[in-house]
């Protein structure tokens, strides 16, 4: 079988590309809280964020690679035109919710272009319907899943420090918080790395460079991580004021307690195979930290505000993708 290289080495220029954007759009999942403590500062946060999103492949397998890949649209629906239409979606999405700095879901941006793209060529019966339907229902559950954890954990933390000095209290918290950011860290990259592993899979198998039942090969796990580490050392300063200031206002322990709950809640989902948003997940955490002091003390209007963007995400990604497959095979080809 003859393969077109050229076509295949822009699919995966635009998914490595997707994962850069990918790591500074998500960048303040990982840094905000840790930032907004003042923990750390902007530029080491970063760079530790990055290396423990490298780092992730060795920790965990490649289920969510594997969901992506194989699990979320027939494969003899998928060519190269579909999954580039899907990527240019994605990334023109995740560029605007950047500049506005909503903390939009990256992972739900990717799966609403692909899904798009391939119902603009084979209509509802080319997707896994039950799979997209679980990726959906997790926009609500993932954050909820945060919450909750994320609140009893800061009871149990506060009933534990209640006899201490607040001023200790910061100080442990503020070294713990190096430990809760590096496993949301390495949460993020076992979670957010793995779907364009998934892609570019897809895209070689497509291509007939690979075989369905072929292993994602390591130079796309390896290149797929170090494309979201260098994603996430450029930052993504406008997002990290808006999980970090805007939610609720932070201390060393809520912060330690927010990255623990959604550090617990990406390991559990990834273990799963389940492509959920590490943006819903800390943001869930973080209203979790916010109301055990009040409830007042989470600005809900910005919640809801946040809540839009993600229930928008699938449908109008879903819809740039249908209008560029359609533009693509219309106009180009």
């Amino acid at each position: 079988m003859h393969i077109d290289y050229l076509p295949l080495i822009l699919i995966v220029f635009l998914a490595l590309a997707f994962d850069f954007i990918n790591g500074f759009h998500d960048a303040a999942n990982s840094i905000a809280t840790v930032v907004s403590t003042r923990v750390l500062s902007p530029k080491f946060a970063v760079s530790w964020a990055a290396f423990f999103n490298f780092i992730a492949f060795l920790f965990f397998g490649l289920h969510v690679a594997n969901t992506v890949g194989k699990g979320i649209v027939h494969s003899e629906v998928v060519d190269l035109t579909v999954i580039g239409s899907g990527l240019i979606a994605a990334i023109i999405w995740n560029l605007l919710t950047w500049w506005f700095g909503i903390p939009s879901s990256s992972s739900h941006t990717m799966v609403g272009g692909f899904v798009g793209a391939a119902m603009a060529k084979a209509g509802i019966g080319a997707i896994f319907l039950g799979s997209v339907i679980k990726i959906i229902l997790f926009i609500f559950l993932a954050p909820l899943i945060g919450i909750v954890i994320s609140y009893f954990f800061s009871i149990i933390v506060l009933y534990l420090s209640k006899d201490s000095a607040p001023f200790k209290v910061d100080k442990i918290f503020r070294k713990l918080q190096l430990l809760s950011s590096a496993a949301y860290s390495l949460g993020h990259g076992s979670n957010d790395a793995q779907k364009m592993m998934g892609i570019i899979f897809v895209a070689l198998v497509s291509s007939g460079a690979l075989k369905q039942s072929d292993e994602i090969p390591l130079w796309v796990v390896l290149s797929c991580h170090l494309a979201i580490a260098l994603g996430t050392m450029s930052g993504g300063w406008r997002i990290v004021k808006t999980m970090g200031q805007k939610i609720t206002k932070l201390r060393p322990f809520e912060g330690f307690s927010a990255e623990t709950a959604g550090a617990i809640t990406l390991f559990g989902t990834a273990i799963l195979g389940i492509p959920v948003s590490t943006t819903h997940t800390i943001t869930g955490s973080i209203i979790g930290t916010g109301i055990i002091k009040r409830l007042s003390a989470v600005r809900w209007k910005v919640t809801v505000d946040l809540v839009w963007a993600w229930v928008l995400t699938i449908p109008v990604t879903a819809a740039f993708a249908a209008f560029i497959y359609w533009f693509t095979v219309t106009f180009l080809q």
